[in-house]
């Protein structure tokens, strides 16, 4: 995949999000009138807000982690922390995000990328950290149960050009291109029960 590739990539990413969120945040604004109006006191109602406000937010995550990230953009602590908020689309994994301030948005995105596939990993739950000292990054997981794809993981430190990866998966093989784009490296390790990436 060259440069140019990975950067139509993440504009893509950054497009399709940009135009979701202003309908999504239309729908949101018109629930919050019926509220006030006293015409959304149902379960039904009461539905909708909770899954425009889920949508809202994964897209968000998904700008970040799929979007272009200039090199000297920062993004805000107080729009991570509400993006990895507790319960957010019905998540099952807890994240301690411990970086304080603002963030490097290229570094927030290489850790957001990562994060989905711990994700994949912990699909039973589990405890996430991630701490930065401000230029190297780790994030680990615990959980009692994980489900490792020892191919998919292989991608993330060194390219597997033959590797079938499905949509579902798509975070596996952006990891590596984005790590070259950075000039940083990946070391990754794999226990019974936890994982460990620094970068």
């Amino acid at each position: 995949m060259t440069k140019q590739d990975r950067d139509l990539t993440a504009l893509i990413g950054s497009r399709i999000c940009h135009d979701l969120i202003s309908p999504l945040g239309a729908i949101g604004n018109g629930v919050e009138l019926l509220q006030l109006s006293g015409m959304a006191d149902s379960p039904e109602m009461a539905l909708i807000a909770e899954s425009v406000t889920n949508a809202n937010l994964r897209i968000r995550y998904f700008r970040v982690a799929f979007g272009a990230a200039p090199d000297n953009q920062m993004i805000a602590e107080s729009e991570i922390r509400a993006t990895l908020a507790p319960g957010v689309d019905g998540r099952k994994i807890e994240i301690d995000w411990q970086p304080n301030g603002d963030q490097p948005r290229a570094a927030v995105k290489l850790a957001f990328l990562l994060l989905q596939c711990f994700e994949t990993a912990m699909p039973w739950g589990g405890q996430i950290s991630v701490v930065s000292d401000g230029n190297h990054w780790q994030i680990r997981g615990e959980a009692n149960k994980l489900k490792i794809e020892p191919d998919l993981w292989a991608m993330l430190s060194t390219p597997q050009p033959g590797t079938d990866v499905p949509p579902a998966q798509v975070h596996f093989a952006l990891v590596a291109p984005e790590l070259a784009r950075q000039g940083r490296t990946a070391g990754v390790t794999i226990a019974d029960h936890s994982i460990s990436v620094e970068f």
